[in-house]
């Protein structure tokens, strides 16, 4: 039922270019276990050990500041199709800002949404399949357009405001602050 791989493999990728939903953990000491789903286009195979998403501003920062204090995360995708199939990526992960060295790079390979906060470099340390036999078949019947269109419509001035007063997570762990609003698509 379950396997472990040192990296990803071409079936792998294959898979998840297929879906569009995505789940994020991560922890740190003395603080909750964060979990949120992600979609859009966010999320990119860079090579068998190296994996990155698009962050975009949303409820709150927990991701980062679990990343800055511990480094630990999972990436799961479930196939909601044929085959049943749930793939987890561990690893690490740094948050790469718009101002940091090392945003180029990894922005050149998305399309910048309204709102974008900032990347996830992640180093694959491990990966593994298990057989998704629980999980319900589902198709997409579309994206929601409501966080991009909230950022689009946000004053850039105002927009990085909020964002510079993001400085700890709901546990008061330290997050660092995108410096600047990106229009994008």
């Amino acid at each position: 039922m379950a396997a472990f791989f040192d990296a990803l493999e071409p079936k792998h990728t294959a898979m998840i270019e297929k879906q569009p939903v995505f789940f994020v953990a991560t922890a740190a000491p003395d603080a909750r276990i964060n979990l949120s789903p992600k979609g859009y286009d966010a999320f990119r195979v860079i090579s068998p050990s190296r994996v990155a998403y698009l962050d975009l501003g949303g409820s709150g920062n927990e991701t980062h500041a679990h990343v800055i204090a511990d480094g630990r995360i999972t990436i799961m995708f479930c196939n909601f199709d044929r085959p049943a199939l749930i793939l987890r990526i561990y690893g690490t992960a740094k948050p790469v800002l718009p101002q940091d060295a090392g945003w180029d790079e990894l922005a050149e390979r998305f399309t910048m949404m309204p709102g974008t906060r900032q990347i996830f470099d992640i180093e694959v340390e491990s990966v593994q399949t298990s057989c998704g036999w629980a999980v319900p078949f589902m198709s997409l019947e579309g994206e929601r357009e409501t966080l991009k269109k909230a950022h689009r419509q946000s004053d850039p001035a105002e927009w990085e405001a909020k964002m510079a007063g993001r400085t700890e997570s709901i546990d008061g762990l330290p997050t660092r602050p995108t410096d600047r609003y990106i229009a994008g698509e």
